[in-house]
């Protein structure tokens, strides 16, 4: 089966350090049939557990049954806020083998069985038996990497996946106080133009960040209501990734930004 793979990653904690900064994206359908898009799930909040495993790999199985252990309780206390993907670490196995190494293992009830692993496997900087990526975010990022499971590894999952509930959970409360938040055009070439409109008066900040969290620009940083829209030029940025982050009293949003200077 073939997919198209693309990504975007910033490295938050990790055991063994990935070379990939952003995560992955990868859109299509899994063994089962089942749509996936992997940007759609971190745009809505959710964190990924991505498995890549060795098919005749005798100690693969046991760190994704504690994977899915771990997931399985998280999604108890917030339904379906963990999703789980299982890729072979090559580009040879088929789904029909992917299924069967999933339902073995007994892991396909939380691990979607994937094919072609290989290109990710590279991205994130090679292949351990197994390797565990995290991922989650607006701005896509990884929460945890590692190419040698150790035991304690699902504890730290663990802790990275709920202080990124506790984050998504921050940014419903200020979207709850914000009724758009745009950026136009984008991509963006010299001058691009932002609008958002706020319920109340706040202290804003508006600024750019590039994909490591560095502030690169500040557009706004005054107090503001109601409709807000503001031009800001792009031409001083290089071509790429950055991250448009609106705070309003301590609390932040995030949109995507690329610079495709033409």
């Amino acid at each position: 089966m073939k997919k198209s793979i693309f990504i975007s990653i910033a490295l938050i904690v990790a055991i063994t350090i990935s070379k990939a900064q952003t995560a992955m994206q990868f859109t299509g359908l899994d063994c089962n049939g089942n749509t996936v898009d992997l940007f759609a799930d971190l745009d809505a909040g959710k964190a990924v557990v991505l498995f890549f495993y060795m098919p005749n790999c005798g100690a693969c199985p046991p760190p994704a049954q504690k994977v899915q252990a771990m997931a399985n309780d998280i999604n108890a206390e917030y339904p379906d806020f963990v999703k789980g993907y299982a890729f072979p670490y090559n580009n040879t196995t088929n789904c029909a083998a992917s299924i069967n190494w999933a339902t073995t293992s007994s892991v396909d009830h939380f691990f979607a069985p994937m094919d072609s692993g290989a290109t990710m496997v590279a991205y994130y900087g090679g292949f351990g038996m197994p390797t565990v990526v995290v991922v989650g975010g607006l701005d896509h990022r990884v929460l945890f990497f590692t190419m040698s499971f150790a035991t304690g590894d699902t504890a730290i999952m663990s802790d990275s996946i709920r202080t990124l509930y506790s984050e998504v959970n921050a940014i419903n409360d200020l979207s709850a106080g914000i009724f758009s938040f745009s950026i136009f055009p984008n991509p963006a070439s010299d001058e691009a133009s932002i609008t958002f409109e706020l319920k109340e008066t706040g202290k804003l900040l508006v600024d750019i960040a590039d994909i490591n969290g560095k502030q690169v620009a500040v557009i706004m940083n005054e107090s503001q209501q109601g409709v807000v829209q503001k031009k800001f030029r792009t031409e001083s940025l290089s071509n790429g990734n950055y991250v448009v982050r609106l705070s309003v009293n301590g609390k932040t949003v995030t949109q995507k930004l690329r610079v495709n200077h033409q």
